[in-house]
């Protein structure tokens, strides 16, 4: 599968740090768009649905627990996952050994730098033309799993302990995300390895992004609005600034993490596959004036060649609302959509 990619050796960083000389902002980087959008800040019921783990390991308050899964599924799309049994050490690991990746000069985190029209490495992804606006974001893109999938040329050596740290922390969330997907699928009354199956070997990657500040931070954006175009995402905030904003009402609202937890979110393909009951909501990355901003997404998908429709067991009282289609061709399609808001999963619909 082949995508066109261009402009890609450009460091976000080195930009930032012109800008701090010259005071002005890139045309291809200014988004006028970001003062027309209304964003609401601190209103009452405007705060991520908060899911413990533990409740839904725990016989006695499962239910109630795995409704309140659901309910975040279908009405947000997004939830805070809290006590969901993570080494603390082995979190506090990754976040300093990211950190420390990003600190290093500009050189150094070129030896991993993505090559001509590639996906993994550390560099600007996903600029499709000369023409599109570029989000303020340094990236280091990284398949995950299956382990003999990856592309060890791109993991970094720096710091010495980070590739370690990174297959530990893959391997955590590919069980974690196991047992949601069970809770997911006695939520919807489906089979738990009918979901499971969809993913069958848990293909997973990592973005990881560096979000640097910058001064005319209401001009630029790190992330545009986007739906993800796989099953499942974790985030995880490696420093304590703020930046994640979701669209709900026709709104952008800002996200507060909790400390420690992942921010969950359902992607394209889990909505699909729920025939629209989970919902893939449409959010984006701000940038801060005077800090910069580190993440780690990790994606869950599916294996390419695999057919992504509604579940059989979701269908028996109603129509299929989306189709069904091959792995590859929906990736070819969410590509070519150019991470466009909800645009391509829209495009998926039937009796539109």
């Amino acid at each position: 599968m082949k995508v066109e990619f261009v402009d890609q050796d450009e460091s976000v960083q080195a930009v930032a740090d012109n800008i701090r000389d010259t005071g002005v902002v890139p045309e291809r980087y200014v988004r006028s768009e970001i003062k027309a959008d209304p964003v609401i800040v601190g209103a009452e019921g405007y705060n991520l649905p908060v899911i413990d783990m533990s409740r839904l390991l725990d016989p006695q308050f499962t239910e109630e627990e795995t409704s309140k899964l659901g309910s975040a599924c279908e009405h947000w799309g997004f939830f805070q996952l809290v006590n969901h049994g993570f080494d603390g050490g082995l979190l506090q690991q990754i976040k300093a050994d990211i950190s420390e990746f990003f600190s290093l000069p500009l050189e150094e985190k070129q030896a991993v730098a993505i090559p001509p029209n590639g996906i993994q490495g550390f560099g600007h992804h996903f600029v499709f033309s000369k023409e599109q606006k570029l989000d303020w974001v340094d990236m280091l893109f990284l398949a995950t799993r299956p382990v003999e999938e990856r592309s060890l040329a791109f993991w970094p050596t720096k710091p010495s302990t980070l590739r370690e740290t990174l297959d530990k922390y893959s391997l955590e969330l590919v069980n974690l995300s196991v047992q949601l997907f069970k809770f997911m699928a006695n939520n919807l009354g489906v089979n738990q390895e009918a979901l499971l199956g969809t993913f069958k070997g848990l293909p997973q990657s990592m973005r990881i992004n560096h979000y640097p500040s910058c001064s005319q931070a209401d001009k630029v954006l790190g992330l545009s609005p986007h739906t993800d175009g796989v099953g499942m995402t974790f985030l995880l905030q490696v420093n304590d600034v703020e930046g994640l904003q979701i669209k709900k009402d026709d709104k952008w609202f800002s996200v507060k993490a909790i400390p420690g937890a992942f921010v969950v979110n359902i992607g394209d393909v889990l909505e699909i596959l729920t025939n629209g009951k989970y919902k893939s909501i449409e959010h984006r990355a701000v940038i801060n004036p005077t800090k910069e901003r580190i993440t780690i997404a990790t994606f869950l998908s599916v294996q390419l060649g695999c057919m992504i429709g509604p579940l059989q067991e979701l269908l028996k009282a109603g129509e299929a609302r989306y189709k069904t289609l091959d792995s590859i061709e929906f990736t070819k399609g969410y590509f070519a959509a150019k991470l466009e808001g909800r645009r391509y999963l829209e495009s998926l619909k039937l009796g539109k």
